[in-house]
């Protein structure tokens, strides 16, 4: 298992972590496990998720993991979840927004009607984010938001994610990645502002050979794409990340002692490398936008949600 020498010591430190069923969030969760950290899993796929629990455990002597229902394209399934962590009421320290679908064949909607990718990436992680402000106040959290090299440039195209007609994959999940990194800014800045005593960070993976663009029959993708085998030919000549580098960004983010809010990490080689803090993008670099987004998203995820 890759390790990050200053990673601190998260013991007594609860971390949620989305899309750790499998690939980049699992490794991304063992390493919190090393460091200390106890683990919250929520997962969509229940078998999947105990099968990842099980290997952290297995992996780590003394790993305390333990997984919750959660289906980020629903919304009642996000205030569900919500609800009942602030229900238990531990503080979370360590939240990481990390699951995604990619790129779907023909155009898809979350059960709210929203297109898939927006719903899910976007959508569903920014009302968890602020279904569980009151646990991330209290426990003076870090907040990661994994976005992709997909957001590297453009803008969102608002009409990729609410036209059906003329269904674009890539530029609905473009907009979706971009979304991911100006909500995490904006959330930085109003919880510098509000006092809100949280830390929002933003990474991205680079390019390894993970799930996203693998065969899912559910997504109507019955065989991986070309596009995955060309990335795992890469990655084993060591041309892109691996699933496990892939995941030091991210904890990289949710650990680094001198993180002051609206840090960008990644590796230091855009597809690959060693992590480090990255200069911003200019497609999240836009202010006036990320406060757009903000409150559009809001209106989106309605009232139950609302800071």
């Amino acid at each position: 298992m890759p390790t990050i020498p200053t990673t601190p010591d998260m013991t007594g430190r609860l971390a949620v972590v989305t899309g750790a069923s499998d690939g980049i969030g699992v490794e991304i969760a063992a390493l919190l496990a090393r460091a200390g950290a106890e683990l919250i899993l929520p997962v969509r796929n229940e078998a999947k998720g105990e099968a990842a629990a099980c290997g952290i455990r297995e992996r780590i002597s003394g790993a305390r993991v333990s997984t919750r229902p959660l289906d980020l394209s629903s919304l009642d399934s996000v205030a569900g979840l919500t609800a009942t962590l602030r229900a238990e009421g531990r503080p979370v320290h360590i939240l990481v927004n990390n699951a995604g679908v990619m790129t779907p064949p023909s155009r898809r909607e979350t059960s709210d009607g929203f297109e898939l990718q927006w719903g899910t990436n976007h959508l569903g992680h920014a009302a968890l984010t602020l279904g569980l402000l009151p646990l991330l106040r209290e426990g003076a959290a870090r907040v990661v938001q994994q976005t992709s090299i997909a957001a590297r440039s453009g803008d969102i195209d608002r009409a990729a994610v609410t036209t059906p007609a003329g269904y674009d994959a890539m530029a609905a999940y473009r907009s979706s990645k971009i979304a991911v990194g100006l909500f995490g800014r904006e959330l930085a800045r109003r919880g510098r502002d509000a006092g809100w005593n949280l830390t929002s960070t933003l990474a991205h993976p680079g390019v390894s050979p993970t799930n996203l663009l693998a065969a899912q029959p559910g997504l109507g993708r019955e065989r991986e794409t070309v596009a995955r085998r060309v990335i795992r030919f890469l990655s084993r000549v060591g041309v892109t990340g691996t699933v496990a580098s892939a995941a030091l960004p991210a904890v990289r983010a949710a650990t680094d002692p001198t993180a002051s809010g609206g840090e960008f990490y990644g590796p230091k080689r855009l597809i690959g490398g060693p992590p480090a803090r990255i200069p911003l993008w200019v497609s999240l670099g836009d202010d006036a936008e990320a406060a757009r987004v903000w409150d559009e998203t809001l209106h989106s995820i309605g009232p139950r949600f609302a800071v």
